[in-house]
């Protein structure tokens, strides 16, 4: 999570807003980013989240940067996979001992579908994930401003609906989990 939201922050600064950084969130510490409650969801049900990045889009020198600030968190995710899953690869085809290893094997799949899914999430164009500052600029602008407003009003609702039935069992995200394990032998590059 300090790699996705490092990626906000440093991309933010990029657009020409430094908010994040006076705010010392330009940072991989992930002590900077741990929101208490959002630590605690993690430590009890395995699903949480971090402080979001703050930003003032009257700082942005460009009309898409809220674009791409949102998608450099999910673009972080998809970086940490790749290097990951070829970290593994390379020490494997050069027999690197320990990285080697079925521990390191187990080490870097994890961390490579635990990234790919946390991108596959945020991707999700609901309450406060990423991919809801993403979709308006793939709608025309009525559409966009009516997704808006939708999504300001349900999409936080709607996102805790479908965590919490996911949590009594219906499998809501199991499909996610299905594109990661997939995605995840296609980003071997080496």
């Amino acid at each position: 999570m300090s790699f996705h939201e490092f990626g906000h922050a440093w991309t933010a600064k990029k657009f020409g807003d430094n908010t994040a950084e006076r705010m010392g969130r330009l940072t991989l510490n992930p002590v900077a980013h741990i929101d208490p409650m959002g630590l605690l969801m993690v430590a009890i049900i395995g699903f949480g989240y971090a402080k979001p990045v703050p930003t003032d889009p009257r700082n942005f020198n460009s009309p898409q940067a809220s674009l791409w600030i949102s998608a450099a968190g999910p673009a972080m995710n998809l970086i940490l996979a790749i290097l990951c899953i070829n970290v593994f690869a390379l020490a494997a085809t050069n027999d690197l001992g320990l990285l080697s290893s079925q521990g390191g094997l187990l080490f870097f799949q994890y961390m490579a579908f635990i990234n790919l899914l946390l991108m596959l999430f945020n991707l999700l164009p609901i309450g406060p994930l990423d991919g809801h500052y993403i979709l308006p600029y793939f709608l025309s602008r009525d559409l966009a401003y009516k997704y808006v407003r939708w999504n300001h009003a349900y999409g936080a609702m709607v996102l805790f609906g479908l965590i919490m039935l996911s949590l009594v069992g219906l499998p809501i995200f199991s499909f996610l989990m299905g594109v990661a394990n997939t995605i995840t032998q296609y980003l071997i590059i080496v």
